[in-house]
C-alpha cells in the first residue's frame, strides 16, 4: 500500500485483521492477538514474542502497530455506542479472540504440544502445537493459542472447494450420490491420481501457478471413481504437509479431525489410511465459533484454562489393507507436480493473458 497507493497510505492510522476490527468497534481497544500478529511476516520476532520494532518502521513508517493480548484475554468492554449500535449491553466483556483456524484447533481440544488438527472445510488444514518454535520455509510459523506454545501449519488451497466444483460441474447431483458412488470406487480409484491444484497451491509447494491434473484417466472410470479420486487427493496433500512437519522437526502424537468434511466417514476414513494416522473424531465439529465461544468462557472466568470442552466420540483408524496401493499412489502423486509444473506455469500465464484480453474486450464493448 505505502509504495503503490500512497493516497491510501496517508489516510491509514490503525493495522486490523476482521475480528480485530469488531473487537475496536465493540470497545475501542486497539488490539491484536499474538498468534494473529506471528503470521505477520516479517514484523512479528516469534521467539520474543513482540513486534520488531525497527522493521515495522521500515515497512510501516509512522504507523503504531495493536497491542498484543492472549485470545483468551479480555480486550475491554462494550462502550455505550457500541451498545446503542448493536443492543449488546454496555460493559460485556470483549474477548481478544483469534483467527478462525486457531479457534477451530482451541475447539476441538488441540492445546497441548504434538496435537495436530486436520481441518475439513473450503480448504484443509494441518497444524501441530510445539513445545519450541521451529521453522519451514514451506509451512507457516506462529505462536500457539496458549502462551509458551508454539504452532507450525500448512493448507492446501482447495478441497471442500475441489468437491463442490466436482458437485456443480457434475449436474448439481447431491453429495449422497457423489459418497454412494465413491463408496463403491476402490481406494486408489482405479490407479487415477489428481492434484488438486485447480486455485494453484499453498503448502508445501507454495506456487499460484500450479494447476490441476486428472491422471490415469480412462474409459472405465465413472463419476465415483472421480470424485474417490478428489477425496484421495486433498490425503495425499494432507500427507506431504504432515511429512513436511516432521522433517522440520515436529513430533505429532495425537490427531484431531474438525469440519464439515469429517460428516459421512468416507473422507476421514481416506486420510487416515493415506496417511496412516488415527484421528478423532469430536462431539462438535462445527470449527471456529464452537472454538470463540471456548476463548470467551475463559476470557471471563467461565472456564478454566483447558476445560473438558468437546469429548472425542470416535476414532478413525487406518485400514492396513489399503496402504500399499495408498503408499505407491502416493509417489505417482509427489512425482506429478514436478513432472508437469512447466507445462502448468505455461498455462497459467496463457490464462492471465486471455483473462486480461477478455476484461479489455469487454471494457470496449
Amino acid at each position: 500500500v505505502l509504495n503503490n497507493e500512497p493516497e491510501v497510505w496517508k489516510r491509514t492510522r490503525r493495522f486490523f485483521m476482521a475480528h480485530t476490527f469488531v473487537t475496536y468497534r465493540l470497545s475501542g481497544e486497539y488490539v491484536m492477538d499474538h498468534t494473529s500478529a506471528s503470521s505477520c511476516d516479517p514484523l512479528y520476532d516469534l521467539r520474543e514474542g513482540c513486534w520488531i520494532s525497527d522493521r515495522a518502521e521500515d515497512l510501516a513508517p509512522g504507523l503504531r502497530l495493536p497491542d498484543l493480548r492472549w485470545p483468551a484475554e479480555v480486550a475491554g468492554k462494550v462502550t455505550a455506542k457500541a451498545a446503542e449500535e448493536t443492543r449488546i449491553p454496555e460493559g460485556t466483556p470483549v474477548a481478544v479472540g483469534t483467527t478462525d483456524g486457531f479457534s477451530e484447533a482451541v475447539s476441538v481440544g488441540v492445546r497441548k504440544p504434538g496435537d495436530v488438527m486436520i481441518m475439513y472445510g473450503t480448504t484443509m488444514v494441518a497444524a501441530e502445537v510445539l513445545r519450541e518454535a521451529i521453522s519451514s520455509p514451506n509451512l507457516w510459523n506462529s505462536t500457539g493459542i496458549l502462551p509458551g506454545t508454539y504452532c507450525i501449519s500448512g493448507g492446501l488451497s482447495t478441497s471442500g472447494a475441489l468437491t463442490a466444483w466436482f458437485k456443480e460441474v457434475s449436474g448439481d447431483v447431491s453429495y449422497e450420490d457423489l459418497l454412494r458412488e465413491a463408496v463403491d470406487a476402490p481406494p486408489g480409484s482405479e490407479a487415477l491420481v489428481v492434484l488438486p491444484y485447480f486455485a494453484g497451491e499453498r503448502a508445501p509447494i507454495s506456487d499460484p501457478d500450479a494447476r490441476g491434473v486428472i491422471c490415469g484417466l480412462t474409459l472405465g472410470h465413472r463419476r465415483g471413481h472421480l470424485y474417490r479420486a478428489f477425496l484421495e487427493s486433498t490425503a495425499y496433500g494432507i500427507r506431504h504437509i504432515l511429512g513436511t512437519i516432521d522433517e522440520a522437526g515436529g513430533r505429532g502424537n495425537r490427531f484431531v479431525a474438525v469440519g464439515g468434511g469429517t460428516k459421512g466417514a468416507l473422507w476421514s476414513q481416506i486420510v487416515s489410511d493415506v496417511t496412516g494416522k488415527i484421528q478423532e473424531i469430536p462431539e462438535q465439529t462445527i470449527g471456529a465459533s464452537y472454538g470463540d465461544a471456548m476463548l470467551a468462557g475463559i476470557a471471563v472466568g467461565l472456564l478454566g484454562p483447558a476445560p473438558a470442552w468437546n469429548p472425542t466420540v470416535s476414532i478413525v483408524e487406518p485400514n492396513p489393507d489399503n496402504r500399499e496401493v495408498y503408499d505407491e499412489l502416493y509417489g505417482v502423486y509427489r512425482d506429478l507436480y514436478p513432472a508437469t509444473s512447466s507445462l502448468a506455469h505455461s498455462l497459467a500465464g496463457l490464462q492471465r493473458r486471455q483473462n486480461v484480453a477478455d476484461k479489455s474486450s469487454t471494457a470496449r464493448r
